[in-house]
């Protein structure tokens, strides 16, 4: 790939690896939560000290929270963490990455990821969070994942990678730096209630969309309502359900 290319490419990463805050509102209201089973696989009962890096609007802040662990909450978006400062007025917010936490070492049992993994440094954030994590404390990854395995979905998939989405990260199968032990794996699959409206509404708190130019937008958006009006598992319904795979990891610090 050329030099060019290559920059062409790193822009565009890290214009929508950003893009969010612009959007904080939408991804609020149309991102899904977390099934239960996941979160407490990853947060078993009395992990006092917690870190949710990547942690947006709060979508897995709050069930951290819900547990009764004392949570920080950080992310690079100051758009972002002010929704999340709003819903959740209790939590310690902080901007900053997973690559240089503004977390004191040796202080926090587990860091959580949700849904952001694929936009860090692999390597560099890997160190970092071992630096924060107690001995023998925990990273976990947890991603929603559409599953394509349904027709529609994947008809939904397919308009959708017409925008550019560098998400290329196996999400049954995220990497881990090397200062962590053996990796667990686990697998949920559930169904969000989802209205036609709602659907738009996810995409469009989908960084390719957000980055995408107004044509492209425009013939995304019209190609979603082709199919939610002619797919005959949605043609005629104001509500439906979206089928997701929700993919789990956890490793400890070696």
């Amino acid at each position: 790939m050329a030099e060019t290319e290559l920059a062409s490419d790193a822009g565009l990463r890290s214009a929508q690896a950003n893009s969010f805050g612009a959007a904080a509102f939408t991804y609020e209201r149309a991102r899904p939560t977390y099934p239960d089973e996941v979160v407490d696989w990853l947060l078993p009962a009395g992990t006092p000290k917690v870190a949710d890096v990547g942690a947006g609007t709060g979508k897995l802040t709050r069930l951290i929270a819900a547990r009764d662990a004392e949570v920080t909450a950080v992310d690079p978006s100051a758009g972002m963490l002010e929704r999340l400062r709003q819903a959740l007025p209790g939590v310690v917010a902080l901007q900053g990455s997973a690559e240089q936490l503004p977390i004191h070492d040796n202080s926090v049992d587990a860091v959580l990821v949700g849904q952001a993994w694929h936009w860090v440094d692999v390597p560099r954030a890997s160190a970092e969070v071992a630096r924060v994590l107690k001995p023998g404390g925990r990273l976990g990854l947890v991603w929603n994942h559409r599953d394509d395995r349904v027709d529609w979905v994947r008809e939904l998939t397919e308009i959708t990678s017409r925008g550019v989405d560098h998400n290329d990260m196996d999400p049954s199968n995220p990497p881990f730096g090397d200062e962590f032990g053996q990796i667990e794996y686990f697998v949920s699959e559930w169904r969000a209630p989802m209205t036609p409206a709602g659907l738009q509404e996810l995409i469009a708190s989908r960084s390719y969309f957000i980055v995408a130019s107004d044509p492209e937008r425009a013939e995304m958006t019209a190609a979603i309502e082709h199919l939610l009006e002619h797919h005959p598992q949605l043609a005629g319904r104001d509500r439906f359900e979206l089928p997701y795979l929700t993919y789990a990891s956890r490793a400890h610090v070696a």
